[in-house]
């Protein structure tokens, strides 16, 4: 299968020749794009400054204005992209939430699935210029937002911002162009199917990391339940503040996730300078007063019981041996030497997955004592892809190898044969089966058969009694005078024998 038959199936139900570009395009591609890039950003703005609007009034404001308003709108809308901003007085502010990100991204999404049928592509080589129609204009639109909302408080990174946003405008874009061609399934399908295992095996380990993470860090922030109540009684934040900040806890669940898998996995992470949170204890400073903060254990502490702690450094090898048996159960055919290798390529894909997730989970709040905060995305991406690389390359192996076992064994299929085989065959076979006679049809030489004489002087006998010219030699009779055998004259074979 090939990405022009995706189109061509999309030009039959339009009604359109097959193989060619549909329906024509009612406008260039590049306005097309342009015009989805600045409804993108214009939407992302106006939720983002209802809610800084409703901030604003609910909290006291004083010396603040509307033009500041709008500014945090534009701060917060590069913040949703992952840009991050130095803070006056502070320094580098880069521990974002991740969960932000999800706004930018469904919008994008959507405007790459409108660029494309509003284009009238057809075909899924055509998607990549839709992509980038719609991600050059939003980036010049970030770098434009990152200059305008400068201020003498907060300067947003202008490389960062250009860059970021062009990154998610192309990969959301081109992921909703794609989709609005064909079904995943089907797009699945133009990917080989070794590949398609090994994103199998990748994706069902992340899948499993991702809700152990999310149950540790539930069950955490349940067990401090009580200090997570103090924690947002102090801040007393009124009924639209709750509100508000319960938002901004929503947007770092993402974040809180991957430190959770950080901690499964052995490196754990660190909220500040000489800081550590791991499974075999942490050792922790003054936190700042962020509801979410308080499942985080204060000062020196062991981290769990030593079961609980072993049972929770076994799930990133639970979570590879997961992905290397779907793995093996979607391999186009059981190779037993390759599958060890599949596997743990399948979970070193995974392990670098997550070790840029987890370089994207944190960031300096500033340039003092917290100036480290989170995981290290190295560490974490390293052990991910050793620990569950190995888990899934020897359950891929066993897994595959009692499939092997398992399948039906048939009759393996004749071959070519080689020429020393064929030479072989036909002196067994000798030179009456090989010019296509009876194996018992003589021929000179031919050491299997008989050999088949003519008799010169059987003509002069008579043709009274039809006699054959052919004659098998006789056994001497005793007593009788040995008569001179007549010369053996070979015949060719006939073609109607």
């Amino acid at each position: 299968m090939t990405t022009s038959a995706i189109g061509d199936r999309q030009n039959a139900a339009r009604g359109g020749p097959p193989g060619g570009d549909g329906r024509p395009a009612a406008r260039p591609v590049a306005l097309t794009g342009a015009l989805a890039a600045a409804t993108v950003a214009a939407i992302g703005l106006a939720v983002l400054t209802l809610l800084v609007l409703a901030g604003w009034i609910a909290a006291p404001h004083g010396g603040l204005g509307l033009t500041g308003v709008l500014r945090a709108a534009a701060a917060l809308w590069l913040i949703g992209h992952h840009v991050g901003f130095a803070l006056h007085g502070a320094g580098r502010i880069g521990l974002l939430p991740l969960g932000l990100v999800l706004l930018p991204g469904a919008l994008l999404w959507r405007a790459g699935r409108w660029v494309v049928r509003s284009a009238g592509f057809a075909r899924l080589s055509q998607v990549g210029y839709a992509a980038l129609a719609l991600a050059v204009p939003y980036a010049i639109l970030a770098a434009v937002l990152a200059l305008a909302s400068r201020s003498s408080l907060v300067a947003p990174s202008l490389p960062q911002a250009a860059i970021a946003g062009f990154v998610l405008a192309a990969t959301a874009g081109w992921l909703g162009g794609a989709r609005a061609l064909a079904p995943w399934a089907q797009l699945a399908s133009l990917l080989s199917a070794r590949l398609r295992s090994v994103l199998a095996g990748a994706t069902a380990t992340l899948a499993v990391l991702a809700a152990a993470g999310a149950v540790l860090a539930g069950a955490s922030l349940g067990v401090h339940l009580r200090a997570y109540g103090s924690v947002s009684g102090a801040l007393a934040p009124g009924a639209v503040g709750v509100g508000l900040l319960l938002l901004a806890q929503l947007a770092y669940l993402p974040n809180a996730v991957i430190w959770a898998v950080s901690f499964m996995l052995g490196p754990g992470f660190a909220f500040g300078s000489g800081t550590v949170v791991a499974p075999t204890g942490s050792a922790l400073g003054t936190l700042p007063r962020f509801p979410l903060l308080a499942a985080l254990p204060a000062g020196l502490h062991t981290a769990f019981p030593p079961w609980l702690s072993v049972g929770l450094l076994a799930v990133p090898y639970l979570a590879g041996a997961i992905g290397g048996l779907l793995l093996a159960r979607s391999a186009p055919t059981p190779v037993l030497e390759a599958a060890p290798m599949w596997g743990f390529a399948s979970g070193a894909l995974a392990g670098c997955v997550l070790g840029l997730l987890a370089a994207f989970a944190g960031g300096p709040l500033g340039d003092g004592r917290l100036a480290e905060v989170g995981p290290s995305g190295w560490q974490v991406g390293t052990v991910a892809a050793l620990e569950m690389g190995v888990a899934a390359a020897i359950c891929a192996g066993a897994a595959n190898w009692l499939r092997f076992r398992a399948a039906p064994r048939t009759a393996p299929r004749p071959g070519p044969r080689s020429a020393g085989a064929e030479r072989g065959l036909r002196a067994e076979r000798g030179p009456s089966a090989e010019r296509g006679l009876p194996a018992d049809y003589g021929l000179p030489g031919d050491h299997g058969g008989h050999t088949i004489y003519l008799d010169p002087w059987a003509g002069d006998e008579g043709a009274a009694e039809p006699s054959s010219s052919y004659q098998r030699p006789q056994p001497p009779v005793a007593g009788a005078r040995r008569q001179p055998d007549p010369v053996p004259t070979p015949i060719p074979p006939s073609t109607d024998r």
